[in-house]
């Protein structure tokens, strides 16, 4: 069932202020750093200028109200350019110093989702892959529970007998509970026998079923449509804050294989459009369908969580303080790391950045990145109709 106009309205604003408040972690940890370092702070903006109103100042800081307040909020240092060398400038700070600073933002935002995680762990944190970090004595979430929607005519999981409603259990031992596994769980036994546990009416049955070679059929490697019946959940007691912190990093590493994967496909994809290769077409849906732009976060993503439940929601805003943490250590030019890396890069070759060159480098990599996040919400809204 679709959303309806007040449900995208409300989980737009919502959006919006969780997205806020994510920045605002962010901005909050370069201020902090930069007054640590001996870098004086010149203004602390909420929102995005032009300024509407001066709420008054802390420890010699502007602390300011923006007009575009729902769209996060800035630290203003003083001499922000490299090259400055004022007294009380960034660019006068040691090049340790500026590390801190350019990176003290990612800091604060891994320290969001830890602590966010952390309470989902208690409450009860949704569980999206298979070897999730768990304490088993303490783990006292929900199973998931995986069924067959639908069963493919003469596939290998009619002549098995799986039928409608068949709950899977597991597949040549290793235990379901996402939808995922039975897909992964296939492919992996390809062309092979595998033995299927299964829950039907309320008992336990065996079967076997002999898979396909290959998925470039209607009927895939099972021939089965799965439905998730019930999520599996995490819920710790004394053992949350480890499995929140554990399971942040998990969610790292999984946004990176996911951003390595998404680079791969549009690499793979624009250099089969140049030889005219057939896969290249589905090299390319594949990095559009994987990424989301403002339009598809705010209008459809948070919209869906927010319906969802509360669980969903922060789980979203966690995960989303990820995303800020790995885009700000990437050499992108116009974030965080990739002004740290384009520092270090003169720091290490002894020259002098001037302030010239950084805001044209700085510049071309913003143009870039506005140019990506243009396409993508095109892409966004296309996919709409």
């Amino acid at each position: 069932m679709g959303l309806t106009w007040w449900q995208i309205v409300l989980g737009v604003i919502v959006g919006l202020i969780l997205l806020m408040i994510l920045v605002l972690v962010h901005e909050l940890g370069h201020a902090w750093a930069a007054v640590r370092n001996g870098v004086k702070v010149e203004e602390f903006g909420l929102g995005i200028p032009p300024r509407a109103k001066i709420l008054g100042k802390f420890r010699g800081t502007l602390i300011t109200l923006n007009w575009l307040l729902p769209l996060g909020g800035f630290c203003k240092m003083k001499g922000e350019s490299d090259d400055a060398r004022e007294k009380g400038s960034y660019g006068a700070a040691s090049f340790w110093s500026k590390t801190k600073i350019l990176f003290a933002g990612v800091v604060m935002n891994l320290i969001a989702a830890m602590v966010i995680f952390t309470i989902l762990a208690w409450t009860g944190m949704p569980k999206i892959s298979a070897n999730q970090f768990a304490i088993a004595s303490d783990n006292h979430g929900q199973p998931g529970i995986v069924a067959v929607n639908s069963v493919v005519t003469d596939s290998p999981a009619a002549k098995a007998g799986l039928q409608k409603g068949d709950e899977i259990l597991a597949i040549s031992g290793a235990k379901i509970e996402m939808t995922l596994q039975v897909s992964d769980a296939t492919k992996q036994h390809a062309g092979q026998t595998v033995h299927l546990e299964i829950s039907r009416n309320g008992q336990t049955k065996n079967l076997t079923a002999k898979l396909n070679s290959n998925d470039n059929s209607n009927k895939g490697y099972l021939g089965v449509q799965m439905t998730q019946q019930q999520n599996a959940t995490i819920r710790a007691t004394w053992s949350a804050p480890l499995v929140g912190i554990v399971n942040t990093f998990q969610f790292v590493w999984l946004t990176l294989v996911g951003l390595v994967g998404l680079v791969g496909n549009l690499v793979q994809g624009l250099a089969g459009l140049v030889v005219h290769s057939p896969s290249a077409g589905a090299e390319l849906s594949a990095a559009g369908d994987s990424v989301a732009g403002p339009v598809g976060i705010l209008g459809v993503i948070f919209p869906s969580a927010l319906m969802a439940g509360p669980t969903q929601l922060f789980f979203l805003m966690g995960i989303i303080s990820l995303t800020l943490t790995v885009m700000n250590i990437l050499p992108i030019p116009g974030l965080d790391g990739g002004r740290w890396y384009l520092t270090a890069w003169y720091h290490a070759r002894k020259k002098k950045l001037t302030k010239e060159k950084e805001e044209t480098i700085v510049g071309w990599g913003m143009l870039v990145l506005f140019g990506l996040i243009i396409i993508i919400t095109i892409a966004d809204i296309w996919k709409l109709f």
